[in-house]
C-alpha cells in the first residue's frame, strides 16, 4: 500500500481533523478545547482514543495541556523555514565539495562520492526499515542527508524551544550526536591553544577532558545549589579573560542544583560586561518545567549557545541532540560537523521525530518525571538517615551531591566499594584539578540510590548500625 493510500486509524483521523481546524483559524490562542469526554462523544470514540489524539496534538505543539483544567490552543507560532539559498559557487574546495554532496543543489551528479540512494531501494536495508511501525510512514532515504540534520525534527525543536521563550532562527539550530558532540564542535570553533574557559566546579567531567585535548586553560567557578557563585566568578574575571563559560542550568551534573533567577541575571550581566560567551547545557530540559529561568531565554541567543539532548531522556544509545544559537556561529558549527563527521544519523533523528509526533515521547516523559521525583525523594531520605550532607535542590533531577564526614578518605571509599562490585563516582573527578575543595563527596544517581547493597555498604563503611530489614 502506498503512503498516499494508507488507511488512517481513528486517532490519526482526529489528529488530522483538529490540525486542519487549527491551521484554518477555527480556534483562538489560549481557547479551551472540548473536554476529553465531550470530544470523545462528538467524534464517536472512546475517552482513551480521544486522550491519545489530544496528546499527539500537544506533541506537535498545537495544544497545551494544563493539569486539572484541560487542553488549550497553544501560543506557539514560528515562522516557516527559509528556503535554502541556491549554491552557485563551484564546488572546487573541500568544504564546498562536501556541502554539495549533502545538500544536493546540482541536478546532474557525476561528482558524487557514493552510489545514488535509488540503488538501495530494492535492498534488504529498505525491507528492514519498512517493517518498522510508524504513524507517519514516508519514503526512507539512504543518501547522506543534510549536515544540519532531519528537517522536521529541527522545526519541531524550534517550536519546543519557543515554549521555553527561546526563539531560534531556521539556520540557528543544528542537530548533533548529543550534548558531548555539540560541546566538541563549540570548542573546536571558538577556542585556540592557550585560551581560557570557565567551567562549573564541581562540574561535568567529560568537558574537562575535551578542553584539555584542545590545550585550553580550565578555570573552575564555584557552584552551589543556586548556580555559579557570582562572587567567585567576579574575582576570577579580574585575573582571567575567558573565551566562554560552560555551565549547566538545571538538573546540574553532578550536584543536581538549578539556576536561580537572580544568578541568571547576574551571570548575563557579567558576560555582557566582560565580553565572554555562555554555553548553556540543558540536557534534562524535557523533564523539567519550561518556565524555569534559562540563560538562552534571557539573552535570546545573542551571547548564549544552548545545548539539548534526547540521550538522557530516551536512551543513551540514541545519540541525538542539538545546539542552538546565533546563525553566524551555528553555520560555522555545521561546517565543522560536516568536515569531521559528514552528518548525524537521519534514521535516529526520524525515529525520535516519530516518537514525538505520535505522542509516545510525551507519555514517556510523564512516566519518567514521576519515577525521577520518587527516586530523588527516596534517595535523599536514605542519605539523610545515614547522617550524610546533601546539596538540596528545589527541582528533582537525576543526581544528588553527597558529602561525607571529615574523617572519610574518598579513595578508600571507592576502593572498598569496588571490592563489593559497587560503582561510586568520587567527588574529586568533578573538579578540573581532580582535587575537591572540601570533604570527600560523591555523585549519586537517584535511580540506584536506594539499592540495598549500596545502603548496607555505606552503613558498614561509616560504622553505622545495620538497619533491621524487617
Amino acid at each position: 500500500m502506498s503512503d498516499g493510500s494508507r488507511r488512517l486509524s481513528r486517532v490519526d483521523q482526529i489528529v488530522e481533523k483538529v490540525a486542519l481546524m487549527v491551521e484554518a483559524g477555527a480556534y483562538k490562542t489560549f481557547e479551551r478545547l472540548p473536554s476529553i469526554r465531550q470530544a470523545a462523544r462528538e467524534n464517536g470514540v472512546s475517552k482513551n482514543t480521544m486522550a491519545e489524539a489530544y496528546d499527539r496534538l500537544v506533541a506537535r505543539g498545537l495544544l497545551e495541556a494544563r493539569a486539572g483544567s484541560g487542553y488549550y490552543m497553544a501560543q506557539v507560532r514560528i515562522s516557516p523555514p527559509l528556503a535554502p539559498a541556491p549554491h552557485v559557487a563551484a564546488a572546487v574546495d573541500g568544504v564546498s565539495l562536501l556541502r554539495e554532496q549533502l545538500e544536493k543543489h546540482y541536478e546532474v551528479r557525476p561528482g558524487d562520492g557514493r552510489p545514488p540512494p535509488l540503488w538501495m531501494e530494492g535492498s534488504e536495508l529498505r525491507r528492514h526499515f519498512a517493517n518498522a511501525k510508524s504513524p507517519y510512514p514516508e519514503a526512507i532515504q539512504f543518501g547522506y542527508g543534510s549536515c544540519w540534520g532531519y528537517g522536521p525534527l529541527r522545526e519541531r525543536l524550534r517550536v519546543q524551544l519557543l515554549e521555553r521563550s527561546i526563539p531560534v532562527q531556521p539556520d540557528g539550530l543544528l542537530l548533533t550526536h548529543g550534548v558531548n558532540h555539540g560541546l566538541d564542535l563549540i570548542i573546536r570553533h571558538l577556542t585556540e591553544p592557550g585560551d581560557t574557559v570557565f567551567v562549573d566546579e564541581p562540574g561535568y567531567y567529560p568537558l574537562f577532558s575535551k578542553l584539555t585535548f584542545a590545550k585550553v586553560q580550565i578555570v573552575g567557578i564555584r557552584r552551589d545549589r543556586d548556580g555559579p557563585d557570582l562572587e567567585d566568578l567576579t574575582a576570577k574575571l579580574a585575573l582571567h579573560r575567558p573565551k566562554m563559560f560552560v555551565t549547566q542550568s538545571h538538573g546540574h551534573n553532578p550536584t543536581g542544583g538549578s539556576l536561580s533567577p537572580s544568578r541568571s541575571f547576574g551571570l548575563m550581566q557579567l558576560a555582557e560586561r566582560w565580553g565572554f560567551l555562555l554555553v548553556e547545557n540543558d540536557a534534562l530540559a524535557d523533564i523539567l518545567p519550561s518556565t524555569l529561568p534559562r540563560l538562552a531565554a534571557l539573552d535570546q541567543l545573542n551571547r548564549v549557545l544552548y545545548l539539548g539532548s534526547f540521550s538522557k531522556t530516551l536512551s543513551a544509545s540514541l545519540r541525538c541532540g542539538y545546539v542552538a544559537g546565533a546563525p553566524e556561529i551555528v553555520r560555522r558549527l555545521a561546517d565543522i560537523k560536516m568536515v569531521t563527521l559528514v552528518n548525524s544519523s537521519e534514521h535516529v533523528e526520524r525515529f525520535v521525530f516519530n516518537l514525538i509526533q505520535a505522542g509516545h515521547y510525551l507519555r514517556h516523559l510523564r512516566r519518567l518525571r514521576g519515577r525521577v521525583e520518587e527516586a530523588c525523594k527516596a534517595t535523599f531520605e536514605e542519605m539523610e538517615r545515614l547522617g550524610l550532607s546533601l546539596m538540596e535542590s528545589s527541582i528533582p533531577g537525576f543526581y544528588l551531591w553527597v558529602e561525607f564526614p571529615e574523617h572519610v578518605d574518598e579513595q578508600e571509599l571507592c576502593a572498598q566499594a569496588s571490592k563489593q562490585s559497587i560503582f561510586i563516582s568520587p567527588g574529586s573527578v568533578f573538579y578540573p584539578n581532580r582535587k575537591s575543595r572540601g570533604r570527600a563527596a560523591m555523585r549519586v544517581n537517584v535511580a540506584h540510590g536506594t539499592d540495598p547493597r549500596f545502603i548496607n555498604f555505606l552503613q558498614e563503611f561509616l560504622g553505622r548500625p545495620i538497619r533491621d530489614s524487617a
